[in-house]
């Protein structure tokens, strides 16, 4: 259930608010081909199911900035603010990626409000997506993202 803030303002103060997990979502092996294509990282970790299966993961693996870059799918469901007139991605801080997702599992994000400050006309939040893999204790990705929301 995605968390709503009524303005950027109300999100001061939230430090260490939990957001509740999105839904999960199959990581397919067209995904994960059609990444290698975007990028141009076609190594066979990712795209060679007949050799992958005898690699050390046992099964093509997505790609780490795969996961990365689904954060941002998994934002707007994490939380919603309203209020607003436009809001920024500014960046990302401390990505790690603890464990790999093989083609075939399912992953979500889960949420937690770091930090939220006033800056230059905004508000500022970080909120550490750390992008869960069904089934196991280590996740594949925990990056600390960081957006800008300007008010209406």
């Amino acid at each position: 259930m995605t968390t709503v803030f009524a303005t950027p303002a109300a999100l001061l103060g939230t430090e260490g608010q939990a957001l509740a997990p999105t839904d999960w979502l199959e990581i397919t092996q067209e995904r994960v081909n059609q990444f290698a294509d975007a990028t141009g990282d076609h190594q066979w970790i990712h795209v060679d199911p007949e050799r992958a299966k005898d690699g050390p993961f046992g099964a093509c693996i997505a790609h780490g900035y795969l996961t990365l870059a689904l954060v941002n799918l998994f934002l707007p469901d994490l939380m919603r603010v309203d209020g607003v007139r436009m809001g920024v991605n500014y960046g990302v801080d401390k990505v790690r990626f603890p464990s790999p997702v093989t083609v075939g599992r399912r992953i979500r994000g889960r949420g937690e409000v770091v930090a939220a400050e006033e800056v230059k006309g905004a508000v500022q939040v970080i909120v550490r997506v750390t992008v869960e893999i069904e089934g196991s204790d280590r996740p594949a990705c925990v990056a600390d993202t960081i957006s800008r929301f300007f008010p209406a």
